[in-house]
């Protein structure tokens, strides 16, 4: 079980942050351009992570609110673990971005988060 303060922190970094999305919805995965990006996916500027950008974001239908689940990667590939903030995805969208994750190197972990926002 995540505690209630992991889930404010996150909330808190997202309130203090602008999302960017660098790879709309229908894009092509740069290295592997069988994949295209079921949502829109990006980064919150001002943030970082594993691998030096920021931490990563996937976008639903609802768009940018406080989010319901992360998923947790390991990329075997580039040696690297990280987290991604899913914000306004549906259940369906949700399936369809640990699709997506579930690819190649990487794998991917859902965390959802079991209290009201």
């Amino acid at each position: 079980m995540v505690s209630n303060e992991f889930w404010t922190c996150i909330d808190e970094l997202l309130r203090g942050s602008r999302v960017v999305i660098d790879r709309p919805k229908g894009s092509v995965h740069p290295r592997y351009p069988s994949n295209v990006y079921p949502l829109d996916y990006g980064y919150l500027e001002g943030t970082s992570a594993a691998d030096r950008g920021g931490i990563d974001v996937w976008v639903g239908s609802r768009g940018v609110v406080p989010p319901e689940a992360i998923v947790c990667t390991i990329d075997l590939k580039k040696r690297d673990a990280e987290i991604k903030l899913l914000l306004g995805c549906s259940g369906a969208e949700i399936r369809e971005v640990m699709l997506f994750l579930n690819q190649h190197s990487m794998r991917g972990l859902l965390i959802r988060r079991e209290t009201g926002v």
